[in-house]
């Protein structure tokens, strides 16, 4: 019998099982530090981070046959006791010490751009150059450190951590490079040290699949002097979704304000839509229409931000009523006694780091997402606050980047949007939370 490792050998993989499918075998029982797909002998290596963690793995699916996507797979101890193997198109050399890092993210659930990697990385000290590319082993980075030590360190406190908690698992080698050569400062690529790199070759569009829409809303911004100042950001908003758009979304819209109607009037008010609407864009002003208290007129910081909501939010359930959201013929919402002005809100969520809250724009969920915590809140806590709005099926507290975040499952999306429209920017526990829909399925 094979001595134990924390290199698992698991045979019978089929062209259909992804790194993803493996890494969920085995994730419940530790950090994954290394994978190896072999597809030409229908294997994988799957490297713990110590041997406990893979005795642990192997002893449980000796009671459990574990199978992926229908397919039995069969795993055992390794011969080795440390994976050096590397892919031939990662631009890898392993354990040598190196200023710049390979990075490889497995599990990638959520958009990862330069800017999410050099806020993860510049803690372990000064980051001078990242480029970010796609290859065959997934979503790759190359991070450049001042120093060699600085990556040591960075590799050391990093490797097999989740950027966020349960996915974009970090598989980070030292590149045989010796320096990076970054010729634009986008969303792809930054040069820290250069902060004059123009961020795109002149005459091409600033994403692929974004066409010439960035400079539209450039435009549309700047001629209607409303200064957020990451609106019209079409990098950011490209790299968001995944270097294109959401189906169903043209992103050729001009018209900035939405006409929503079916609202329930005795429990709706313009806080309240703010909460819900800011999660797709800035909002200037919201005017409920007193001779139709249904209805709700919404300036959004742009075009594109409008049709996000029309998009999302179109026959969402709140309060009993479904809602019915189309722009309006009203370019705009004048300024007067009935409308309340949101313009210079801090609440506003695109004032900065624009690519981030365009991630979290999706249609209503059952799954919502606390931030801005205090970090020594209670689950218990948190049920206490979101409780009236509905039925919590699960919870889950946990700290990422030393801020503590939750999960808060309801048993309906109406339940979590009614929780989120309420309770968003309020104070618990001494803090102003902040809530988001969550993609997520489960906890």
């Amino acid at each position: 019998m094979t001595d134990p490792s924390k290199v698992i050998h698991v045979r019978n993989v089929g062209h259909e099982i992804s790194e993803n499918d493996l890494l969920q075998l085995f994730q419940p029982f530790g950090v994954i530090t290394k994978l190896v797909m072999l597809r030409a002998k229908n294997q994988a290596l799957i490297q713990m981070q110590d041997i406990p963690t893979a005795v642990n793995a192997l002893q449980f699916y000796a009671n459990v046959q574990p199978s992926i996507r229908g397919r039995n797979v069969y795993v055992q101890f390794s011969s080795h006791q440390e994976l050096t193997t590397m892919d031939q198109n990662t631009q890898g050399r392993g354990d040598e010490p190196n200023r710049i890092l390979l990075v490889t993210i497995h599990h990638m659930l959520y958009p990862i751009t330069v800017d999410v990697l050099h806020q993860v990385f510049s803690p372990h000290g000064f980051v001078e150059k990242i480029v970010t590319f796609q290859k065959s082993a997934g979503f790759q980075a190359l991070i450049q450190y001042q120093s060699r030590q600085n990556a040591v360190v960075a590799r050391t406190a990093l490797q097999g951590r989740n950027i966020y908690d349960g996915c974009c698992q970090l598989d980070i080698q030292f590149s045989n490079l010796d320096e990076l050569q970054v010729n634009y400062n986008n969303e792809r690529s930054r040069d820290f040290t250069n902060p004059n790199l123009p961020t795109e070759q002149k005459g091409r569009s600033s994403q692929p699949g974004y066409g010439e829409a960035g400079g539209m809303y450039g435009l549309q911004a700047a001629g209607r002097g409303v200064a957020f100042p990451q609106m019209a950001n079409a990098a950011a908003i490209a790299t968001a979704f995944g270097g294109g758009l959401p189906p169903g979304i043209s992103g050729t819209n001009e018209r900035c304000t939405v006409l929503v109607s079916n609202l329930n009037p005795d429990r709706i008010d313009e806080d309240k839509l703010f909460n819900l609407f800011s999660i797709y864009g800035n909002i200037v002003r919201i005017k409920l229409l007193r001779n139709k208290p249904d209805h709700a007129l919404i300036q959004m910081g742009d075009g594109f931000q409008a049709e996000l909501a029309v998009h999302f939010l179109k026959g969402a359930l709140i309060f009993g009523k479904q809602l019915e959201v189309n722009f309006s013929k009203h370019p705009n919402i004048t300024q007067g006694a009935e409308t309340h002005e949101y313009v210079n809100s801090n609440l506003n969520r695109f004032n900065r780091n624009a690519a981030k809250n365009y991630r979290y724009c999706c249609s209503p969920t059952k799954m919502i997402h606390l931030s801005t915590l205090p970090l020594e809140i209670t689950e218990e806590e948190i049920v206490s606050h979101l409780e009236e709005h509905g039925t919590i099926l699960n919870t889950k507290l946990f700290e990422m980047n030393g801020k503590k975040q939750a999960l808060v499952m309801f048993e309906t999306e109406e339940q979590a949007t009614e929780a989120l429209v309420c309770k968003h920017a309020t104070s618990l526990a001494g803090s102003i939370i902040r809530i988001s829909f969550s993609q997520l399925q489960s906890i």
